[in-house]
């Protein structure tokens, strides 16, 4: 197995998400067309999805072969090396079809399918966050920072973000709404970009269910590396997805899991 280090890993992360960046922006606010890819319900792809994703996975061909390829809109490349790259090429399509800057771009880094490396990168406003589950920082307008979640502890003094609260039903609605009804603040509709702010001290608390592999892998080394706690909601690892939460300190983790406890998944 040919040995790059973290930090190489992270440049390389960092060139997908110029090549990302670069195939999206001419698509964005230009009135781009809109395919549904889910029969009865809307689950919206546009030619921007697909063409980062591409120019992502051309540069993976070219300088990392043997490294696999997870991502949301081709089929999945399986590694011949143990090392691999999971890719969102817009986490939010529904927020940038409507033209808000919510949506990101996700890229992590992983090894026998664990997640070291993860890129929030958010093209238009040029805010790139990122972590390797050490430490995590925030690069813009060629000004580098590092980033450290909040110290908030309580949840009747913490803010939450979701992306819409209508995602979640029965059991998880119910306990979704207990949750909230604790806090000081619920806002919604930010995507990914949530994580990222958990990580650089605004938000301090992410619910969400439903969430697929290449939604998550990207914003676990952002948020641990910034200090952040994330797991599934019944305290597990949450690489695979389905019921996620993220908080900016242990205190908070523990007091939102015993809430959405009863409505964690057993699979």
């Amino acid at each position: 197995m040919s040995a790059f280090s973290l930090s190489e890993d992270l440049e390389f992360a960092f060139r997908l998400a110029d090549a990302a960046g670069e195939a999206i922006l001419p698509y964005f606010r230009a009135g781009t067309a809109v395919d549904n890819k889910e029969a009865g319900a809307f689950d919206p792809v546009t030619e921007a999805d697909r063409a980062s994703e591409a120019a992502m996975r051309r540069l993976i061909a070219e300088h990392r072969p043997g490294d696999g390829v997870l991502g949301e809109e081709y089929d999945t490349l399986p590694s011949r090396n143990g090392r691999g790259w999971t890719l969102d090429p817009i986490d939010g399509t529904r927020g940038f079809i409507a033209g808000t800057t919510a949506w990101t771009v996700l890229i992590a880094h992983t090894r026998e399918g664990l997640p070291r490396v993860g890129v929030i990168d958010q093209p238009h406003t040029g805010e790139r966050f990122f972590g390797n589950g050490d430490e995590a920082g925030l690069t813009h307008r060629g000004i580098e920072t590092p980033i450290r979640v909040s110290r908030v502890t309580r949840l009747d003094k913490a803010l939450m973000a979701t992306t819409d609260p209508y995602l979640f039903h029965g059991a998880e609605a119910e306990v979704f709404g207990t949750l909230r009804s604790k806090l000081r603040l619920t806002r919604y509709g930010m995507d990914a970009y949530a994580y990222a702010l958990l990580a650089a001290g605004g938000v301090d608390l992410v619910v969400e269910s439903g969430l697929k592999p290449f939604d998550v892998q990207a914003l676990i080394p952002v948020v641990t590396g910034a200090g952040g706690i994330i797991t599934d909601w019944s305290g597990r690892p949450a690489h695979n997805g389905g019921q996620v939460v993220a908080a900016a300190t242990p205190e908070l983790h523990a007091a939102a899991l015993d809430i959405l406890a009863p409505a964690a998944s057993r699979a």
